[in-house]
């Protein structure tokens, strides 16, 4: 087992100043398990990943040098590059979909996809794999090779044409009618931990309401072809 060289026991990494040095860091974590990289961060694995969705994200940002911490900012601020853990079967092929953001009801629909939440943690991404299986207990997953990664014109044309999408929706009131069947890439999804949670809402006929809090997420279809498109998968 090699060691985790350049994690610092029990502290946050001092940022990286770079693209370059933050790819190298991420490759140290490259086949280590989850159980190495917590102790050497001096933070328990929990035991059931169901009720700790984060854990592994946030031990990446932690081992890595990560700034943003809660801020709706990319999470390697002076890089502009959001990193994003990555659960996978054994085939390589995403577990689930990618949380991308929080929707800010009032704000969705006032500014342009250029300035979106949503385009400044897309446009530059670390992708970090990381082994999902539940069948495999979280101190036992293997972190994959990461993927330094920015969408393509076609790729970044369809995010814009699903985000104006769900924008439009969303600023017309009609956040209800949206279902998980609206996009291609990016969709909307409840956010919350649990139904009780709320947010002020303007419906289409100008009136206060109510609804669940909601985020985009990348459809797994999606980081699915990121994936296929930049490695070479155990099965197609």
């Amino acid at each position: 087992m090699k060691r985790l060289t350049g994690v610092a026991l029990g502290a946050t990494l001092i940022p990286p100043e770079s693209e370059a040095e933050l790819l190298a860091r991420a490759a140290r974590l490259t086949g280590q398990r989850l159980e190495d990289i917590a102790a050497a961060m001096q933070s328990p694995v929990p035991l059931d990943l169901r009720r700790a969705k984060g854990f592994a994200g946030q031990l990446f940002e932690r081992a890595l040098g990560a700034t943003a911490s809660s801020r709706a900012v990319p999470d390697f601020e002076r890089l502009g590059i959001e990193l994003k853990s990555l659960p996978v079967d054994r085939r390589g092929h995403p577990c689930e979909s990618t949380f991308v953001c929080t929707i800010s009801l009032r704000e969705v629909g006032e500014v342009e996809w250029e300035q979106s939440r949503a385009f400044a943690k897309l446009r530059r991404v670390l992708w970090i794999p990381v082994e999902g299986e539940r069948s495999i207990p979280p101190a036992d997953r293997r972190v994959g090779t990461p993927l330094l990664w920015s969408p393509s014109a076609a790729e970044e044309a369809q995010l814009r044409a699903d985000w104006d999408q769900l924008g439009t929706l969303i600023f017309a009131g009609r956040i209800e009618e949206i279902t998980g069947h609206v996009g291609k890439y990016l969709q909307v999804r409840p956010k919350g931990k649990n139904a009780s949670a709320r947010r002020r809402y303007w419906d289409e006929d100008g009136a206060v309401t109510s609804t669940m809090p909601r985020g985009f997420y990348l459809r797994a279809s999606f980081t699915a072809r990121v994936l296929s498109a930049h490695f070479v998968l155990p099965y197609s």
